[in-house]
């Protein structure tokens, strides 16, 4: 009889999975969470400490902040750019970009805009935070996962802040599609690099997220007002101002929108290329913009772009240059500074922007983005940032080099 109720339980389990149905493990990420409360609470001044994972560069005064992707931010005293000092890192989570005017610095923190009062570097302070004024932020997505599980996700009381990953055993399905369950982010001003978000104009500060501008009224430093908030382009990474406009860096496109009426931009035309990640600058008649292609951003070649920007409504390319792995660029006079990536910081003369000539290499260093200042030149990598002079000719030359990490 056991033998007999055996074979009955194989002859069971064979039928019931004889339908033909295929199924393969898949990778899944299940967010790891924190209450809004908690993540809020978790600001907090700390003592210098080494930049893992190095993001954006920023300069105030005789200071140079560097954030620390989605941690924070890292001040450094550059009194001496020969020998520059870790002076503090704020713990910011969320953080990708900031802005600084008078000695009030905005951040982000992942749905927030936090305000710190940095007049005493020895003694930063938060002093107002806006809550819930970001719609998206960048949940961090590891790479190569095609399932994220956003189910037990309440984004109304709670932020993301790392993944676990878990094999899980579904129904093949025939689709080449990769999709993600779930839900769906007197003026003493700093200069940013290339690759930033917010812009400070006057009394205003503006934001981008992915698709969306944010509109601040900072006449009152201490306690900003989102004014504005509108649909802006496509997928835009980076913003640059210039003489009354903003020129937003998306994966598919520039786009041109005007602050004549600074509390309510106006978006004004769009240049369209290629897919690549995209920043920009601007300098009179002409918008220079990097493409940078063979990865995630793109699939076709990277180059730098010319862009005749005299009609604003009208954008039209006038010269292209091949690069190797391009990221920030930044301009002083004549020169153009072009971060190609692992093929280091090159050097262009535009005195005529249609026929640029390069005219340096510094092919030893990792250029990831420049902040040209009006006495030297500042550069950042993955793992150091770099000081130049300029000499009489406008040439650079090394003053120091900063170990990050």
């Amino acid at each position: 009889m056991k033998k007999l109720a055996f074979l009955l339980v194989i002859i069971l389990c064979w039928s019931c999975n004889n339908d033909d149905t295929q199924y393969e493990t898949v990778t899944i990420a299940v967010p790891q969470t924190m209450s809004k409360t908690a993540f809020r609470a978790s600001v907090v001044v700390e003592a210098p400490k080494p930049i893992l994972d190095v993001g954006k560069i920023y300069a105030y005064q005789n200071y140079i902040f560097i954030n620390e992707k989605f941690k924070g931010v890292h001040v450094i005293d550059n009194s001496n750019p020969s020998s520059p000092q870790m002076a503090a890192f704020i713990n910011i989570p969320g953080n990708e970009d900031i802005s600084i005017k008078n000695n009030y610095l905005f951040a982000d923190s992942a749905v927030d805009l936090a305000v710190f009062d940095i007049s005493n570097l020895n003694a930063i302070v938060e002093i107002e935070r806006l809550e819930d004024v970001f719609n998206a932020y960048d949940y961090q997505i590891p790479n190569d996962v095609l399932y994220a599980d956003y189910s037990n996700f309440n984004e109304e009381t709670h932020v993301i802040v790392g993944w676990d990953l878990i094999e899980e055993r579904r129904e093949l399905i025939d689709d080449d599609i990769i999709t993600f369950d779930g839900a769906e982010t007197f003026n003493d001003v700093g200069v940013g690099g290339s690759l930033a978000r917010f812009q400070i104009v006057d009394d205003y500060l503006y934001t981008v997220e992915q698709f969306e501008m944010n509109v601040f009224n900072i006449a009152n430093l201490a306690q900003p007002n989102l004014v504005h908030s509108y649909y802006a382009g496509w997928n835009i990474e980076t913003m640059f101002h210039a003489d009354g406009y903003l020129y937003l860096g998306g994966t598919n496109g520039m786009f041109i929108h005007s602050i004549e009426n600074p509390a309510i931009p106006e978006f004004i035309s769009e240049f369209i290329h290629w897919e690549g990640c995209d920043p920009v600058v601007v300098d009179g008649d002409y918008a220079y913009l990097t493409l940078r292609g063979g990865n995630a951003c793109g699939l076709q070649e990277s180059v730098l772009e010319v862009i005749d920007v005299s009609d604003k409504h009208n954008p039209t390319l006038v010269a292209q240059h091949i690069l190797d792995n391009p990221y920030g660029l930044g301009f002083k006079n004549q020169n153009l500074f072009v971060c190609d990536g692992s093929s280091g910081l090159k050097v262009f003369d535009k005195t005529n922007p249609l026929d640029l000539q390069i005219v340096n290499t510094f092919a030893n260093v990792q250029a990831t983005d420049v902040i040209p200042l009006q006495d030297k030149l500042l550069m950042i990598s993955d793992n150091a940032l770099y000081q130049y002079e300029y000499d009489t000719e406008n040439a650079i030359e090394l003053i120091s080099t900063f170990i990050l990490n």
